[in-house]
């Protein structure tokens, strides 16, 4: 590392603690966490196979059911291989700069996967409120405008956060980072210097993408709601409701999940370190291996789709 002065230094190495208070049962926590990994990335590994195997699911709905499954693969991927390294084999340092991409990934995919919630949350509505314009709305092309704009909007909003760390802070007091990997937090709280904006950039990018697509997705699930229970027949109302069950599960176990780690992370002084870190690694790791159980689950095409690979019999 770099010394800059007696305040403090410019590091280039960071050691990863993992979970702070629980290091002699780390190895034991890693069990669970990779066999969550290898579920979740199984799990949406083999959605994505189906979706593309079957082409009556080449619809919105699946196209982005399988952007959401790519990204849960790839955010998991991003801290399971490096945490574990930390938990088993004790390789728990990682150059700065690797840190801040490992940073920039996880919170733009995140950022992501937030952005095609919302994707499918207005796919729903056009789907339930207004039938006949779906199709005539919701073509490939859009479907790829889409996912190029979700996945520019995180990348350039996460960008000054790693901007700001690399370049406006100059001074840090450790090299110790409390945490399982690179959190935004976690490794602002090193520095010496006046944080303030570094802080003040992250809520703002919190509340301007999740906080903004939490809105939306909420008034788009209402105006859903009141449309369903306006529908005279009670089948009906049944089919389009049950359409929207997955979608719900998956929304409220993504924000939920994600809102209270990042409430507590910041503001929840008087909780333990552990809960905070233990929270923020299931935050990430929980969506991805309950999103395909969920869609297997509510979803009749999915199921037949595994029934089509795993049953079918040879024809000879």
């Amino acid at each position: 590392m770099l010394k800059l002065n007696g305040t403090g230094f410019m590091p280039s190495v960071l050691t990863l603690i993992g979970i702070p208070g629980l290091e002699s049962v780390q190895f034991w926590i890693g069990i669970p966490f990779c066999a969550m990994y290898i579920i979740a990335v199984c799990g949406n590994s083999l959605l994505l196979v189906i979706i593309k195997a079957e082409r009556s699911l080449h619809e919105p709905m699946y196209i982005f059911l399988a952007m959401l499954g790519a990204t849960d693969i790839a955010l998991s991927t991003c801290i399971l291989p490096k945490m574990l390294g930390v938990f088993w084999f004790h390789l728990s340092q990682i150059y700065f700069d690797a840190c801040l991409l490992q940073m920039w990934l996880i919170h733009s995919l995140q950022c992501i996967e937030s952005g095609i919630l919302l994707a499918m949350a207005l796919d729903r509505y056009v789907a339930i409120c207004d039938p006949l314009r779906h199709a005539v709305i919701f073509t490939h092309e859009f479907l790829t405008q889409i996912g190029v704009g979700v996945t520019l909007r995180a990348a350039l909003f996460v960008a000054p956060c790693v901007i700001l760390l690399k370049f406006w802070l100059k001074f840090y007091r450790t090299t110790v980072v409390l945490h399982s990997y690179c959190e935004h937090m976690a490794i602002v709280k090193l520095a010496a210097d006046d944080v303030r904006i570094n802080e003040i950039y992250g809520l703002f990018v919190a509340f301007s993408i999740l906080g903004l697509d939490v809105i939306f997705i909420t008034l788009s699930y209402i105006r859903i709601f009141i449309t369903v229970f306006s529908l005279p027949q009670k089948e009906a109302r049944f089919k389009a409701f049950n359409t929207c069950i997955a979608h719900i599960c998956v929304f409220l176990e993504f924000y939920l999940l994600g809102f209270f780690s990042f409430f507590t992370h910041r503001f929840g002084f008087h909780i333990p370190s552990y809960i905070h870190i233990l929270l923020s690694n299931l935050y990430l790791l929980v969506p991805a291996l309950l999103n395909p159980i969920v869609y297997g689950v509510k979803t009749k095409q999915i199921r037949n789709g595994v029934s089509k690979i795993f049953y079918s019999k040879n024809p000879s």
